[in-house]
């Protein structure tokens, strides 16, 4: 999929500064601050991700990289292996993996299922993302996490 336009990129930026002005406990545990640093330029990068499902042990914050592999966060993440992350109240430097895709057909039902009001929205925004039409079902569960990765992250050791 293509990068958004920039006029949408300021949007999506907004909530980062609620983060900065360290009121990010208002989103709670529904989003989470990504800081990771720039594979190629070495610089602090800060990027605000829906959280699918929160997992209390741990904590555990599972994430979908609505573009892909080739998301710049992921390929941050993966070259430099440095993450921190602030979810809720809670600011921990993280580790991450990339969940298999039975687990991760496992959470996004689950997303699909707490969110069912807004399911007509979530397929529509799913389907744009994807590039095909996303219709919930589990044969579209495993098409859309081969295509489109679950990272979950939690405190380093």
């Amino acid at each position: 999929m293509a990068r958004p336009h920039p006029a949408l990129r300021v949007l999506y930026r907004a909530p980062v500064y609620l983060y900065r002005w360290r009121c990010g406990w208002l989103l709670g545990c529904r989003f989470l601050l990504l800081i990771h640093i720039g594979r190629r330029t070495g610089r602090r990068r800060e990027t605000v991700l829906e959280v699918v499902e929160y997992r209390e042990s741990g904590p555990e914050a599972v994430v979908l990289c609505a573009y892909g592999y080739d998301a710049d966060w992921l390929r941050n993440i993966a070259a430099t292996g440095q993450a921190e992350i602030v979810v809720g109240a809670a600011r921990f430097v993280a580790t991450h993996r990339v969940l298999a895709a039975d687990e991760a057909i496992g959470v996004i039902a689950g997303y699909e299922r707490r969110n069912w009001f807004m399911a007509p929205v979530i397929r529509a925004v799913l389907s744009r993302f994807l590039g095909w039409t996303y219709c919930g079902s589990d044969g579209d569960r495993r098409r859309l996490v081969a295509q489109l990765p679950m990272v979950a992250f939690f405190p380093a050791s």
